[in-house]
């Protein structure tokens, strides 16, 4: 599809946000546009709505549990589940998800949150975890590439409230991307991202 119609979209298949994170989605994307993470770091599974109102918007996504999930084999044995911080993980993907959908076209990173509410939990038998959020804040700063969104996100699993992830913070920049990894090249080692 082409940039202009996924900007349109109101939702994604779970095929089309696979293709997403191998970059093949957009057939006239730009060169650093923002991807979701590929699996196993990927945390959604499709996109149900997307909504847009000026600098606010929501967005749900949803997210099958298999009792294989790597994290289940890991976290913890003799008591599997789901980490909690890859909720919020989850939460940050959509935002970013949201930006590129919004317009922005860098590369996105996770800027932080405010308060994180953990009151259950995911376990391998469960079936679906749904992702709620609502963007309060989208700005696009267009001399410098720079788009910045901020939202409170919710996570249920088989409908009942489980996590909510207040004042989550995402941001997309132009000039960060690392496409030659593994080689040594400019942006091939982190620490902070801007220094005065």
């Amino acid at each position: 599809m082409k940039f202009e119609e996924f900007r349109a979209r109101t939702y994604l298949t779970k095929e089309e946000i696979l293709a997403n994170c191998y970059n093949r989605l957009i057939e006239d994307a730009p060169a650093d546009i923002l991807r979701l993470p590929a699996p196993p770091m990927l945390m959604i599974d499709r996109v149900t709505l997307v909504e847009r109102q000026g600098s606010k918007g929501r967005i749900i996504a949803e997210k099958d549990v298999r009792i294989d999930d790597w994290f289940f084999h890991c976290h913890f044995l003799g008591d599997p589940v789901q980490p909690g911080c890859l909720g919020v993980d989850a939460i940050w993907q959509l935002i970013g998800l949201y930006i590129c959908m919004a317009g922005g076209t860098a590369p996105g990173r996770a800027l932080g949150c405010k308060e994180v509410e953990f009151f259950g939990q995911i376990r391998p038998h469960n079936k679906l975890i749904r992702y709620e959020l609502d963007i309060r804040r989208y700005t696009y700063m267009s001399e410098q590439g720079v788009a910045i969104a901020i939202g409170t996100g919710r996570v249920y699993v088989d409908n009942e409230h489980i996590y909510t992830i207040h004042d989550a913070k995402v941001g997309s920049f132009r000039g960060i991307a690392y496409p030659d990894y593994p080689l040594r090249s400019e942006n091939s080692v982190g620490g902070v991202m801007e220094r005065s």
